[in-house]
């Protein structure tokens, strides 16, 4: 039975921790609410406008002798420039994490190997940064298209309007003697 220490927390974007120093038969907990200032410089990293009640909550704890399971849940309130509009978006993401620090990867043994369906798979370092594992989740919740409520697209040809052919241009240049 693993045995469970006190949460670390941080208000950084970054805490690493040494797998030399980790405890096999310990839990660590850990919480990472990063500081104003820190939230600022990952919006910007991100190009986001803003990242708000940003908090990511989980444990670290091995898996079998040489291998590290990270599971954790991220929230996050964060606000983006609508892609037709520019207007901010503000979108709130709750997403459960999880990551498998494995000390070897599986090889494929197929000359043409498909990408493995397990995305949660990581080549153990000598560190894991549960903040690290945050801003990848992070990057990977964020819509990739906000929309701010009743944006839509212009019409670029009226409905009943034929739309030019771009080939026609390119046949009357090719016809054109001079």
């Amino acid at each position: 039975m693993a045995e469970h220490t006190p949460a670390r927390e941080c208000d950084a974007l970054t805490l690493p921790l040494r797998v030399a120093d980790l405890n096999p038969r310990a839990v660590v907990q850990f919480v990472l609410r990063p500081a104003p200032a820190a939230r600022v410089e990952l919006a910007a990293d991100l190009g986001v406008l803003a990242l708000k009640k940003l908090e990511f909550r989980g444990s670290l704890q091995a898996e079998g002798r040489t291998d590290w399971r990270l599971e954790g849940k991220l929230g996050v309130t964060a606000v983006q420039a609508c892609v037709l509009t520019a207007e901010p978006v503000t979108t709130r993401i709750d997403v459960p994490v999880l990551r498998r620090f494995l000390r070897e990867m599986p090889v494929p043994i197929e000359t043409e190997a498909e990408i493995p369906d397990d995305d949660s798979l990581e080549q153990l370092g000598p560190v894991i940064d549960p903040g690290a594992v945050m801003a990848e989740a992070l990057a990977l919740a964020l819509p990739d298209y906000p929309r701010a409520p009743g944006a839509t697209l212009p019409q670029s040809a009226s409905a009943g309007e034929e739309r030019p052919n771009p080939f026609a241009a390119l046949a009357a240049l090719k016809s054109d003697p001079e």
